[in-house]
């Protein structure tokens, strides 16, 4: 199989449904009263994921791109939004939006001609830009797999 053939396939695992539902699906119709909302027993709310998954998938981005990259992001207090915060409309659209499109630069990074998937990340530790993107895409399908969990347990789910 050519090079670009199966760059394309890899890429397109951050937002396909063919093993798993993507984020538009996950975030469908959730009810704005529903989105802080810890269900009893769980650690984290639907807007705590969505944000944990953003800043996450930022972060790896910003590691492939940034040669200059040095982690300024304090693990996992960083990683996560304040317990308890309630997102207003504005904040929850703007995170998924940000999500959208952190999402897609990492589609182009990984399929710019030349690309060697295999290659260590000069800045890294040893980490290949496959191994990242991999990361990405792992990171955020098992999330969005805890959201809709989560969702069911807030009697969410399915979408309306």
């Amino acid at each position: 199989m050519p090079t670009d053939a199966w760059k394309e396939i890899v890429a397109r695992s951050l937002d396909w449904e063919e093993a798993h539902l993507g984020l538009d699906s996950a975030v469908k119709n959730l009810p704005r009263e529903l989105r802080a909302r810890r269900p009893a027993g769980l650690p984290h709310s639907p807007w705590e994921l969505i944000e944990h998954i953003r800043i996450a998938q930022h972060d790896l981005l910003d590691f492939l791109r940034n040669s200059s990259y040095k982690q300024e992001l304090k693990w996992p207090d960083d990683y996560w939004p304040a317990a308890g915060a309630e997102p207003s409309d504005a904040e929850w659209e703007k995170s998924i939006s940000a999500m959208r499109s952190d999402r897609d630069a990492l589609k182009q990074f990984l399929l710019e001609p030349g690309r060697d998937l295999s290659a260590r990340i000069p800045h890294g530790t040893g980490q290949t830009y496959l191994r990242t993107f991999l990361v990405a895409a792992d990171h955020a399908a098992y999330h969005l797999g805890e959201l809709v969990a989560l969702r069911r347990l807030l009697g969410a789910w399915p979408p309306a």
